[in-house]
């Protein structure tokens, strides 16, 4: 993937959490650059395959399924594994699944800290581990999703905002790591998807400290992915903000 002109018919990629929302984005618009995806996920099988029977009507044979609990270290290199044995290799990995909810200071327990890393942090790291040897024989790249809040602490979302930020370290420590043969780099999303239950005001004071004055889409988020797999050939360790300038202001 380093010629950016070099096409990505028949290259495989595999985006975690794919089965809704950005995930859903992502392998719909790498899909329709002639990549083959797939698409894991964990409880959302109706989904999953509601979306592989979707693409595969444009194109046959192109969408497969894993489904796995990505806690579960240990069985993430056979996680990885089932996925390359779909099509025999692997161009591309995205770590876009996360657990995502409020954690207030004095509430956090233990359960709680070990979801949030281990889904934003602790997976996509031992996931990208199992996938190096195959990623460098084919010279491919690993996209990670972050957050604007892994810079800017989200109020009541601690737990979350410094596993996000552990993940623009890990982009950028195994941008270090893989070098040459592998580009690592990361797409952190603005006001994207609100959290679950935000009222419309709080929404709006987002937005009017957005310099764009409005919100993006998952489709923004799956643009950038684009971008980073297959035209930022001298690319990697970056973090590309797509944010309509949100970080541009207090």
């Amino acid at each position: 993937m380093e010629n950016s002109t070099e096409p990505l018919t028949n290259k495989v990629a595999l985006i975690t959490g794919a089965a809704h929302r950005v995930g859903a984005a992502i392998a719909t618009l790498l899909h329709e650059q002639g990549m083959r995806v797939i698409i894991h996920y964990r409880h959302s099988r109706d989904a999953a395959e509601g979306l592989k029977s979707k693409l595969e009507q444009i194109r046959p044979d192109s969408v497969a399924l894993v489904s796995g609990d990505l806690l579960d270290t240990a069985a993430l290199p056979h996680l990885f594994q089932q996925a390359r044995d779909c099509w025999g290799r692997m161009d591309l990995l995205v770590n876009n699944a996360s657990s995502f909810y409020p954690t207030p200071f004095s509430q956090v327990d233990q359960t709680q800290w070990k979801d949030l890393l281990g889904s934003n942090l602790e997976a996509p790291f031992f996931l990208s581990q199992a996938a190096t040897e195959e990623l460098k024989a084919r010279r491919g790249s690993i996209v990670n999703i972050v957050d604007i809040h892994a810079d800017r602490p989200l109020k009541d979302f601690p737990v979350y905002s410094i596993a996000k930020a552990g993940l623009v370290m890990m982009t950028r420590s195994l941008a270090r790591e893989l070098a040459p043969e592998i580009r690592v780099n990361a797409v952190a999303p603005g006001a994207i998807l609100w959290p679950e239950g935000m009222e419309e005001l709080a929404r709006q004071e987002v937005v009017d400290r957005t310099a764009l004055k409005r919100t993006g889409s998952p489709q923004d988020i799956a643009n950038a992915v684009l971008y980073l797999t297959r035209d930022a050939h001298y690319t990697t360790g970056q973090v590309l903000a797509v944010d309509g300038g949100r970080t541009l202001s207090n």
